[in-house]
């Protein structure tokens, strides 16, 4: 049985057969076109470059419904999605400046961790993995501390796979006046957002998420009036979004060395998009995974660690079953071992294991994972459903 699910999986999508399906956050699945891509040398100064790059540049504003004639930039940096938000964190926030930051999973802790060492005077608000932030929440906060200037929010929080409600956020930051900063690193692309009703300055993602990209590059949608109070403010020199900028307006180039095939491959990865039907049809895909992932972990016994209230479409969190045999590296190794690629947890308050529903992939692909995971299941001789006494 376990041999034969090496041979039946396959995905309905064009991937390289040699690959694993990967059920991560991203870096994930993707297309062999994507891939293909990249197999061409062009140099950092070509024109042909250079225009892609604008085209790249203009059509993420138009994800986020927004152009340049309307007041809005793209800041393209190299680098995994850390470096990104610590771009915005270091540029955004004044010597003079307070950041509150919500936390509730690792990546809103990180930001926290950033300002700190950057020198800068954060608030860390923190709730539970499960819990996630209300416009009454942070109206409540900001209302009882003046000093605070800015506001950071993770969209979809993959520590669990939990979804903060930004636009209520939003609507409370800029009510008491504040400045709102978002990390959308794996909900954009698949999650709706208008960023002129949105009122944020910066939002960031990274290549390598939900347009279904390769690892390389970050990008950084601004509010071009707050982009240009960054000018002579950044904290480092690699990191400065309005210098960065600046270069892009002027002749089309970076700073320093681009992640030239990462790009053309991105550029791919958007025409994909586009004929899947945008940012629509790209959430609809990753929210049908989740339902045949959610229902198909359900019946096998598996315990969802997230209530359905907060549950985002990007990954799913599952508690380890209670059970002396399920041995989670095991179990990782076996499913890896089939050509299925899962996701340690990241909770601090309980074991658990991830599933993303990203990338590549779609329901049939879900399906066969599942099948593996029953069969896995019943090799190392664990119940799924064991709980705690």
């Amino acid at each position: 049985m376990l041999a034969l699910l090496v041979i039946v999986r396959f995905s309905v999508y064009v991937t390289t057969p040699a690959d694993k399906l990967l059920f991560t956050p991203g870096p994930l699945t993707t297309s062999a076109t994507v891939k293909q891509a990249m197999l061409r040398d062009l140099g950092s100064r070509d024109r042909e470059f250079v225009e892609v790059v604008r085209s790249v540049r203009r059509r993420l504003l138009a994800l986020a419904n927004v152009r340049q004639d309307l007041g809005f930039e793209t800041v393209i940096l190299q680098g995994s999605g850390t470096y990104g938000i610590e771009a915005m964190i270091s540029c955004a926030i004044p010597p003079d400046g307070k950041l509150l930051a919500l936390v509730n999973g690792a990546y809103g802790a990180r930001i926290a961790h950033i300002a700190r060492v950057h020198g800068i005077a954060v608030h860390e608000e923190r709730r539970r993995e499960d819990t996630a932030f209300s416009d009454a929440d942070v109206a409540a906060l900001l209302a009882a501390d003046p000093a605070i200037t800015h506001v950071s929010v993770v969209h979809c929080e993959t520590t669990a796979g939990l979804m903060n409600p930004i636009e209520a956020i939003a609507r409370a930051v800029t009510a008491h006046g504040r400045r709102l900063l978002v990390d959308s690193m794996s909900a954009f692309g698949a999650v709706p957002v208008d960023l002129r009703t949105l009122g944020a300055d910066f939002l960031v993602s990274s290549s390598n998420k939900c347009i279904e990209g390769v690892p390389g590059f970050v990008f950084v949608l601004c509010n071009r009036a707050a982009l240009l109070a960054c000018e002579g403010k950044s904290r480092t020199v690699a990191l400065d979004l309005f210098a960065q900028w600046r270069g892009l307006e002027q002749d089309g180039q970076f700073r320093f060395t681009p992640p030239v095939h990462a790009l053309l491959a991105f550029s791919r990865a958007l025409d994909e998009l586009d004929a899947e039907g945008g940012v629509a049809g790209r959430g609809l895909r990753y929210r049908e995974n989740q339902q045949v992932l959610l229902a198909g972990m359900t019946a096998l016994g598996f315990e969802s660690y997230l209530p359905a209230a907060v549950q985002g479409p990007i990954i799913a969190t599952f508690r380890y079953p209670r059970d002396a045999r399920f041995v989670f590296e095991d179990f990782y190794r076996r499913l890896s071992d089939l050509g299925f690629v899962i996701y340690p947890g990241k909770l601090t308050a309980e074991p658990c294991f991830r599933v993303g529903n990203i990338g590549r992939i779609g329901a049939m692909d879900v399906s066969a994972l599942l099948a593996a995971i029953a069969a896995t299941a019943r090799a190392m001789g664990f119940d799924p459903s064991a709980r705690a006494s």
